[in-house]
This record gives structure tokens, C-alpha cells and sequence, in this order.
């Protein structure tokens, strides 16, 4: 990254793994040589990986631990109790990347939480979510730490070719969520991911994951079934050509199939939406 701060290219996510799994699926993914395990304050299964981490064996410098503030927690002083309350739920003194989850709200007064944390060493990287070039370049060019990863949906059938460009300007890390595009537009069938994985004896998915870490976007392929864990791990025995990437290049659409661009009035109001359902959900609890 741009602190020179290394992460891993592959990571295991744990987005909508329930919270009583999470242990389970987080000690599964270490145990095959996982290293990086990608969470958020709105998944609720901060805990499960906290406990995981703290009971898997591995020294906590071999890990690379990514958590994401959501909306609610926007503005500066709801966005620093929240990384104290990250930390202790993770049960780390520190965490390798945090991100801010999207970019709505508070936006400036979450960043600065951020780079406050930073400066004190609580955070070894920071980043945001889902920021669209323009976004992106807003916040590059008014913080005093810029971002040093971008995350946004990124897989096979929505490249980000002119996002990326402007990424590698910014000098941040484009990180992708969704690797496998939740499974949509016959991800797992594409006669062209399958013919090429055929000459290697791959399958459509970890050829995919190959041709984006060539790119140097990080991946964080989830899933509960240790199995599969392990096929998604096992990528770095073969190489594509030039050819071969050149065919998946063809399939981008330079749309996004699971959430719309988050510069529409759509996408904002829907995620908006989701944050007060989750807010009320969360009063009616107390």
C-alpha cells in the first residue's frame, strides 16, 4: 500500500456469515493458509473473528485483520468509539485495515476518526468502500491521509478498467467484494472461464481469482464450506496468458449486477434506507 504496509492479494470475507458460524468458518480459512480476513462493524460477526484469531494459534503479526465502520457510526466521535469498540470485539490492540463502508453520511468527520487512530497506531492502513472515481478523488485530495484502498464490487463481469486507472493514479489498492458476483449472470457455468480452466484443471472461480490478483486487485472470496475454502486458495500453482486474459477481459460489461452505482439517487436511497431499518432494529432490541 501506499504506507508500504504489505496485504495480502487473497483474503477469506465473511460478509453474511452468521455470527455463530463465523468462528467456525474463520478457523477453517486459517487453518489452509488464510492469512487475511475481511470483515465489518454491519455484518454483526466481529466477534466470531475476534475469538477466532485469538484462539487459532497464529501470531497476530502473521494476520492481516480489515473491518469497515458503517453509516451509523459516521461523524468523528461515533466514529472513534466504534474502532475502540472494533478492537475490543476483535480482540486486538490493533487492526491491519480499516475502512469506511460507504460514502454517504458523515463521510469527513468518520475519515478523521480514522487518521486520528492511525497516527496513534491503532490502525495500520485505512481506506474506504464503494467510492466511485469522483468520490474517490474528493477524498484523495482534501485528507490529510489519503486512502490506501478502495473496496467495491469488482469480479469478472464489471472489470472497473477507468476506475482502476484512476486508482493507480491515487495510488490506492483496488480490493474487491463480490469476486464471484454472488454467483449471477451464470458466474459458475461461463463457457469462458470453464474453457480456460479446463488447460489448467481449474475451475471458473479460481480462475477468476487468478486473473484479478494478475491485476493487483485483492480478492476476499467467501464461503462456509471448508472445501471450497480450500479450492479458492489453491490459485497460485498455474498462470494465465495473455491470450486468456485477453477473453475474460471481453466478458466486462462495465456494469455492476448486485448493487447499482452508488452515485445514483437509487443506490443512496436504498443503502440510506437499509441504515434506518438497521437503527430501528437496533432500538427495538434495547
Amino acid at each position: 500500500m501506499a504506507n508500504g504496509v504489505d496485504m495480502p492479494l487473497l483474503g477469506f470475507g465473511v460478509f453474511q456469515i452468521p455470527p455463530d458460524v463465523t468462528e467456525r468458518c474463520v478457523k477453517d480459512a486459517l487453518s489452509l493458509g488464510y492469512r487475511m480476513i475481511d470483515t465489518a462493524q454491519v455484518y454483526g460477526n466481529e466477534e466470531g473473528v475476534g475469538k477466532a484469531i485469538a484462539e487459532c494459534g497464529i501470531p497476530r503479526k502473521e494476520l492481516f485483520i480489515v473491518t469497515k465502520v458503517w453509516l451509523s457510526n459516521y461523524g468523528y466521535e461515533k466514529a472513534k468509539a466504534s474502532i475502540e469498540e472494533s478492537l475490543r470485539k476483535l480482540r486486538t490492540d490493533y487492526i491491519d485495515l480499516l475502512l469506511l463502508h460507504q460514502p454517504y453520511c458523515d463521510v469527513y468527520g468518520a475519515y478523521k476518526a480514522l487518521e486520528e487512530a492511525y497516527r496513534a497506531g491503532k490502525l495500520r492502513a485505512i481506506g474506504v468502500s464503494n467510492f466511485y472515481p469522483g468520490r474517490l478523488m474528493d477524498i484523495c485530495r482534501n485528507t490529510e491521509i489519503p486512502p490506501m484502498v478502495n473496496q467495491v464490487e469488482t469480479h469478472v463481469y464489471n472489470q472497473r478498467f477507468e476506475g482502476r486507472k484512476y486508482m493507480k493514479e491515487l495510488n490506492v489498492v483496488p480490493m474487491a467484494w463480490a469476486p464471484f458476483a454472488q454467483g449471477r449472470n451464470g458466474f459458475f457455468t461461463n463457457e469462458t472461464l470453464v474453457a480456460i480452466g479446463k488447460k489448467y484443471g481449474k475451475n471458473p472461480s479460481q480462475v477468476a481469482l487468478r486473473y484479478m490478483m494478475d491485476m493487483g486487485i485483492v480478492v476476499i472470496p467467501k464461503t462456509t464450506h471448508k472445501d471450497r475454502m480450500a479450492e479458492n486458495f489453491n490459485v497460485f500453482d498455474f498462470k494465465l496468458t495473455d491470450e486468456d486474459r485477453a477473453e475474460i477481459a471481453k466478458l466486462d460489461t462495465k456494469e455492476p449486477v448486485i448493487l447499482k452505482d452508488h452515485s445514483t439517487p437509487e443506490a443512496t436511497k436504498l443503502i440510506l434506507d437499509l441504515k434506518e431499518m438497521l437503527e430501528k432494529s437496533a432500538a427495538e432490541k434495547k
